[in-house]
């Protein structure tokens, strides 16, 4: 496989968020008087955007509307992760050391993710700053959300490379969907909110086990 360009998800990949995330999702909860989830029960609430975790972190029964009432609980998620993004988040052990030898190499990086647009700029401006993004792009209005391949193949252009060029490289089912669709090369990583088997199903090539192994 070529490697002129490596895009990477965020939230599991390059960035351990699970605790702010599950903080925020808690105290939406119990706000309203339901109980709240242990933090692992999180990791298969992330990955679909902020309007799809604020309404599945809900019991069955009690799930808000769409429209107005899913609106109101964006709003009270979003206050509440803004309190919390960056009480325990940090970068994953060998993400650093990866992101010194790829920008060695001149090889262009770049982020896609579910997370809402501002709040992934944020996330990539306090955690990751030392390294020069090529493109950053978090969800934004009009935009198809992961695994539309749409957002994966502006970042390509952004990148300055072909789709087939890229490396999109991500710890979830939605993260090789949307390599496969967007015709990249879907590399998993095992250390994120998801499982190995979840995906290789998913149309892993490959599934590392730590930051350097994708340098070999």
């Amino acid at each position: 496989m070529s490697k002129k360009a490596i895009l990477f998800d965020l939230d599991g990949t390059l960035l351990d968020t699970l605790q702010d995330l599950a903080d925020s999702g808690n105290e939406v909860l119990a706000a309203r008087g339901f109980p709240s989830h242990p933090v692992d029960a999180y990791r298969t609430f992330i990955g679909n955007g902020m309007m799809n975790l604020v309404r599945d972190i809900f019991p069955d029964g009690h799930r808000p509307d769409e429209g107005q009432e899913t609106d109101q609980v964006l709003v009270e998620y979003r206050e509440a992760y803004g309190r919390n993004w960056k009480n325990t988040t940090r970068p994953y052990e060998g993400i650093n050391e990866l992101l010194d030898t790829l920008t060695e190499q001149q090889i262009p990086i770049g982020v896609l993710s579910n997370k809402a647009h501002d709040f992934t700029e944020k996330c990539v401006d306090a955690f990751l700053s030392n390294w020069n993004w090529d493109v950053v792009l978090g969800a934004r209005e009009g935009i198809p959300k992961k695994p539309d391949p749409a957002g994966a193949i502006e970042a390509a252009e952004r990148l300055g490379v072909t789709a087939a060029d890229c490396w999109f490289v991500g710890d979830s089912d939605v993260d090789m969907f949307t390599a496969v669709n967007a015709g990249m090369h879907a590399i998993g990583v095992s250390w994120g909110f998801r499982s190995v088997e979840e995906l290789r199903a998913a149309g892993a090539e490959i599934v590392i086990q730590n930051p350097a192994e994708l340098l070999k």
